[in-house]
This record gives structure tokens, sequence and C-alpha cells, in this order.
């Protein structure tokens, strides 16, 4: 039997005509080439993860831009809708009001007469009073201007106190609900007297010498 001498240790073998250090460097070899692989797979997975959160990015503008156009949608439609509610509001009680001018006349008349009186002039003017809470307005004076987009000439003639189309008599009174004339005023109307404006010229003409000359000669 061989026996071992103590504090013997094997060395690995060396190849012939090598001496063993050319060994160490061998062995050192495969571990540095493992070290090198990890570094590249990591840089793989950051180029892999920029890529997939410029993907996440892109997608989220997208569907914010989606968002962003579906609220302002929303928000016109809702404007459109009130919008179209209040028409449609302003036009039922455009018509409502329509429909009660004649008993407004009816009023009007009696209280020129004297006969609104007793319990018939408590409802006229209760009626009155809901007709204009509803917006309701009356309009139509005599001596006012005429015109045409709120005026109906029903009578017409000439005048020599006046200087322009004047609204002599209201016939009928007009109304109007916001700014939509529901009915014009039927007047009758009065034009300056033909060629009293030119005697009017005259005069002034007149006038104007006699005080640049010092006025009329005395006797």
């Amino acid at each position: 039997m061989t026996e071992e001498t103590p504090g013997f240790e094997e060395k690995p073998d060396v190849p012939s005509g090598a001496t063993p250090e050319d060994a160490e460097p061998q062995a050192a070899s495969p571990s540095s080439e493992g070290a090198a692989a990890p570094a590249g797979d990591a840089s793989a997975q950051n180029a892999g993860l920029v890529a997939q959160l410029d993907q996440v990015r892109t997608a989220l503008g997208e569907r914010t831009m989606d968002l962003q156009r579906l609220q302002a949608e929303y928000q016109n439609y809702r404007r459109r809708v009130e919008r179209d509610r209040i028409a449609v509001k302003e036009i039922a009680i455009a018509n409502l009001l329509t429909e009660l001018l004649p008993v407004l006349d009816d009023i009007g008349r009696a209280r020129e007469h004297g006969e609104l009186v007793g319990g018939f002039k408590s409802v006229a003017e209760s009626l009155e009073t809901v007709a204009a809470k509803m917006g309701l307005q009356q309009f139509g004076k005599e001596g006012e201007p005429f015109d045409p987009t709120i005026h109906e000439a029903l009578m017409h003639s000439y005048a020599p106190d006046v200087t322009e189309t004047t609204c002599v008599a209201i016939l009928q009174p007009g109304y109007r609900f916001g700014e939509r004339t529901i009915r014009p005023a039927r007047v009758a109307v009065a034009e300056p007297q033909p060629g009293a404006q030119t005697v009017k010229a005259e005069e002034s003409t007149e006038a104007g010498d006699d005080k640049e000359n010092g006025g009329p000669d005395e006797g």
C-alpha cells in the first residue's frame, strides 16, 4: 500500500512543456466571458423598456386627445340643447301671449270708455299683471317718430306742425316679448305739409339776411 505523505497537496495536471503558472490565466478566462454577457443583456433590456415607454406615452397622448375632443363635443351639445330649450320656451310663451292680445285690446277699450269697473276691473288688472310678468311689453305713443319696423300705418295725413313722419294717433298698441315684436303698433301718421319746409327755409334765410344787415330799416 502507498502511504500519503502528510502535508502534501496535489497539484493540477500541467501539460508537458508548460509551467504551473500557465494554468492560472486559462482558469480565469471563462469567468471574464461570463461577466461580459450580462452587461450586454442589460443594455438590450433597457432599450426594450425605453421603446415600450415611448409606445405607452404615444398611446396616452392619443387617448388624452380623444377625451378632450369628446369633452368639447359634449360641452357643445349641452350648450346647443340649452339654447334650443330656451328658444322653444320663448316661442311657446310668445304664442300664448299672441292669443291673449284680443282680450287685452278689449280691456283697453273698456278702460277708455269707463266700463272697467267692479269685478271685471279686478280680473282685467290681474290678467295684465300676469302678462307683464311673462315678459309682455306694450309700446306705441302719440308724437313719436314713425318707425316702419315697429309701426303699421293705417291712416295718413299732412300736418303743418310736424317736421317728420310722426305718429299722431295710436289705433292699437303694439306688443313685444323680449326682442321679438309680437304685433306692431297700428297708428295714424302725419307728414309735413307739402311746401311748408320750403316756406320755413325761406323765412330762415330772410331772418339770417336781416341779422347780417343790422335788422330791418326803421321808418
